[in-house]
């Protein structure tokens, strides 16, 4: 596990650009699966403004590890918001974005999405190899959208499943930890104060820290990063 520190969320998120940048450019073909939420917008504001020039989106495929059941048009469509802060602003071809029909009846949904992730990625242990995973964690210590109250989804036999969020009961397509932790690399992006708590359980592995879906998450690669803001990270360490 590697902890990347930074003084603000927006250092943070002109970090991963850079990252991203150069991690694609050592790629021929690279398969990244994306999260929502507000780190991962100001990530992708910071990769459209600094690199939209600079990296060959010609070979970059986008999917996502979580979508909520909502048609691409909704405020709440993970896929939405990547579409407003950075694929519109970047020339990458349609048929590189893969998106989760959240229109779709979730369980066939599922379905039809494993089998887009199974045709288009390459596969390691007869499972879909992705060469990034982008994660973030709710206040709950939940990621992707495998919730605490749902941990069982995480050692699924299926690569997708449909979980709830436990308090609207609204419903999500989710990867799950058999596909996450087959990823070559992982990095997760958590800011905020309110991650602080569970964040330290599950870095020094302390408390209840195993109840939470993040903590689940080991890549077999070993390659598994986390960046994080200063108060995200408040109860680990001094930023840098």
């Amino acid at each position: 596990m590697i902890l990347k520190i930074y003084n603000t969320k927006q250092r943070l998120a002109d970090r991963f650009a850079e990252f991203f940048c150069n991690f694609t450019e050592e790629k021929v073909e690279v398969h990244v699966a994306l999260s929502g939420g507000s780190t991962p917008r100001i990530v992708f504001e910071a990769l459209a403004a600094r690199y939209s020039s600079k990296v060959d989106w010609g070979k970059v495929h986008f999917y996502w590890g979580d979508e909520r059941c909502v048609p691409p048009s909704d405020e709440q469509s993970n896929y939405k918001m990547t579409r407003d802060f950075l694929l519109s602003k970047v020339d990458i071809p349609e048929t590189n974005v893969h998106r989760i029909k959240g229109e779709n009846i979730p369980g066939d949904e599922a379905l039809a999405y494993a089998k887009i992730l199974q045709e288009n990625i390459p596969l390691k242990n007869d499972v879909p190899h992705f060469d990034l995973l982008i994660l973030g964690m709710g206040d709950d210590g939940h990621t992707a959208s495998i919730f605490p109250h749902q941990i069982e989804l995480w050692n699924s036999e299926k690569i997708c499943e449909v979980a709830q969020h436990p308090e609207t009961g609204q419903e999500r397509i989710t990867l799950t930890g058999k596909i996450i932790n087959n990823a070559a690399r992982v990095v997760f992006l958590v800011t905020g104060q309110a991650k602080a708590e569970k964040l330290r359980e599950i870095v020094r592995e302390e408390g209840s820290y195993n109840s939470y879906p993040a903590a689940l998450v080991a890549p077999e690669s070993g390659n598994l990063s986390w960046f994080l803001d200063r108060e995200a990270a408040v109860q680990l360490e001094s930023a840098r």
